[in-house]
C-alpha cells in the first residue's frame, strides 16, 4: 500500500494590532462539503479605552507650608488655634509664659539703676581725689595717681556692666513684646505637636515643628512609590489627578522627580497594581509631587488618584481607529466593519487627525465606537461571517481526525493560522518525521511560525 504523503502546512499570519493587541484570526469550518471562512472583529471602543493605567493614592496639599518651631527656653502659656482652624497674616497662634521673663526684666533694672550709682558716686571719687591731687605736696602725688587710676578702672568697668544690662533688658522686653506668634501668611493649621490634638492630614505623617501651617491657594499634590515601582515616575512626564468621588473630574500636572534621598515611613500612598498587599505594606516609599496646571475645585488635604497621562482623556467624546485598521489612510480610506447581518461590509470613513504616539486616527464621519472592525487580510471580503469569539477562531478538526484529499487545511487547537494551499510544499518520504501522519492532529507548538 502506498503510504500517504504528510503534509508541512505553513503557518498563516498572526497581526498584532493597536494599542488593545488584538490578536487577528480567521477560521474555516467543514460541514456538509462547504468551507466556512470567520473574521475576528474587534470593537471600537477598545480602541478608545485607557487600559492597564495604574492609579495612585494622592492627596492635595500646599506648594508653600509655614513651620514653626517652638524656643526650647521657654513655656507655652496658650495655644490659640487647633489643627484644621483657617489663618490670616496676623492671626495669634500662641503665646509663651512672660512672668519669669518680667521678674528677670524687674531684676536687670535694679541692676542697672545700682550700675548708675556706683558710676556716679566713682566719678565723684575721681573729682575729689583730682583736687586733692593738686593740693598735695610732691611726695603725696604718686599716691594720689595711684587711687585716681583705680576709680578710673572701676568707673569703666562699671560703664561696661551697664552696657551689658541694657543689652539683656532690651533682649528680655524683646521675648516679652513677642510673647504671641502670629501666622506668616494665609492657609490653615496643618497640625499642632504636643497639644493632644490630631494632625489635620493624617496623610502627611508627623512633623518636627511644634505647628504647621498650609497656604491656602495654590495646591500641589503629594504621592509615594515603593522600591518595586519607583520606575514609574518620570520628572517632566504629565499626569492626570482623578477626584474619588467623580471619575469624570479631573485635574492635570507633571510629575517631579521622585525623592530617594529621604524614604518616608508612611505607605499610605503605595501604588494599585501588581504587587502583592504583603510587598507594599513592607518595602520602603518615597515621596513624589505633581504640580498642577490648575487647582481650582480642590480642597487643602482632599485625597484624589494619580495616573499616567496616556492622551486618552483627551480623545474622550471622539472616536479613534488603530491605524492597521484602515485601508488606504492617505487616497481613500476604508475599514471592514461587522453589519448586523453578521458579516463584512466595506465603509469609507473621513480621517481627522493622527496621534503618532498612539498610531491612531479619529474617525470623522463613517464609524462609531460601538461598531466592530476586521483587520484587513487577504481573505475578507464583503460577505465574509464574523465572530467575537476568539476560541471559534480555531479551526474545528474534520470528523474522522484526516486531512481530506482535496488538502483541506487543518488548524491545530491553539489558534494557529494556517495558510492556503497554494504554496505549501509536500515533505519527501526520506525527510525526518517532523510532521503528523495524515489522521493525526498538529501538536501544539510544531506547526511553522512567522
Amino acid at each position: 500500500m502506498v503510504k500517504k504523503k504528510k503534509i508541512i502546512l505553513g503557518v498563516g499570519a498572526v497581526i498584532l494590532a493597536g494599542a488593545v493587541g488584538g490578536t487577528i484570526y480567521f477560521a474555516q469550518r467543514s460541514g456538509e462539503g462547504e468551507k466556512e471562512t470567520l473574521a475576528y472583529v474587534v470593537s471600537v471602543s477598545s480602541m478608545n479605552e485607557a487600559g492597564g493605567v495604574q492609579k495612585m493614592a494622592g492627596v492635595v496639599e500646599s506648594q508653600k507650608t509655614q513651620e514653626i518651631q517652638k524656643d526650647s527656653e521657654r513655656e507655652i502659656k496658650e495655644i490659640l488655634v487647633k489643627a484644621g482652624d483657617e489663618v490670616d497674616v496676623g492671626t495669634p497662634l500662641f503665646t509663651y509664659e512672660t512672668s519669669t521673663l518680667e521678674s528677670d526684666l524687674q531684676q536687670a533694672q535694679l541692676d542697672l539703676e545700682r550700675a548708675d550709682n556706683e558710676m556716679a558716686n566713682l566719678r565723684t571719687q575721681i573729682d575729689q581725689l583730682q583736687k586733692e591731687k593738686n593740693n598735695a605736696g610732691e611726695e603725696e602725688q604718686l599716691s594720689y595717681t595711684t587711687q585716681i587710676q583705680t576709680a578710673q578702672m572701676e568707673l569703666k568697668k562699671s560703664e561696661f556692666e551697664k552696657k551689658s544690662k541694657e543689652v539683656e533688658m532690651n533682649r528680655i522686653q524683646e521675648k516679652i513684646n513677642n510673647s504671641t506668634v502670629t501666622s506668616e501668611m494665609k492657609g490653615v493649621v496643618k497640625s499642632v505637636q504636643n497639644s493632644g490634638q490630631e494632625s489635620y492630614n493624617t496623610y502627611e505623617g508627623s512633623s518636627q515643628a511644634f505647628m504647621t501651617i498650609l497656604a491656602t491657594g495654590e495646591y500641589r499634590v503629594k504621592g509615594s512609590v515603593n522600591e518595586q515601582n519607583v520606575g514609574e515616575i518620570v520628572e517632566g512626564e504629565q499626569a492626570i489627578i482623578r477626584s474619588r468621588v467623580d471619575e469624570d473630574e479631573i485635574w492635570r500636572g507633571t510629575y517631579t522627580a521622585v525623592d530617594t534621598q529621604n524614604p518616608s515611613a508612611d505607605n499610605s500612598g503605595m501604588m494599585f497594581g501588581n504587587s502583592s498587599d504583603a510587598d507594599q505594606t513592607t518595602s520602603t516609599s518615597y515621596h513624589f509631587y505633581v504640580n498642577l496646571e490648575s487647582s481650582q475645585g480642590l480642597l487643602l488635604g482632599q485625597h484624589v488618584y494619580i495616573e499616567k497621562d496616556t492622551g486618552m482623556e483627551a480623545k474622550k467624546g471622539s472616536t479613534w481607529l488603530d491605524e492597521a485598521y484602515i485601508v488606504d489612510p492617505t487616497e481613500k480610506p476604508y475599514v471592514w466593519v461587522e453589519n448586523e447581518k453578521g458579516t463584512l461590509e466595506k465603509r469609507t470613513v473621513i480621517l481627522g487627525a493622527y496621534d503618532e504616539n498612539m498610531m491612531q486616527y479619529e474617525i470623522q464621519e463613517g464609524l462609531n465606537s460601538s461598531d466592530y472592525v476586521a483587520y484587513p487580510q487577504e481573505f475578507v471580503k464583503e460577505g465574509t461571517k464574523t465572530t467575537h469569539d476568539m476560541a471559534e477562531s480555531s479551526l474545528i478538526e474534520p470528523e474522522g481526525g484526516a486531512v481530506p484529499e482535496d488538502g483541506t487545511e487543518m488548524l491545530p487547537e491553539d489558534g494557529t493560522e494556517v495558510l492556503p494551499e497554494d504554496g505549501a510544499e509536500a515533505a519527501p518520504e526520506s525527510e525526518t518525521d517532523t510532521g503528523t501522519d495524515i489522521g493525526e492532529a498538529v501538536p501544539e507548538g510544531e506547526g511553522v511560525g512567522i
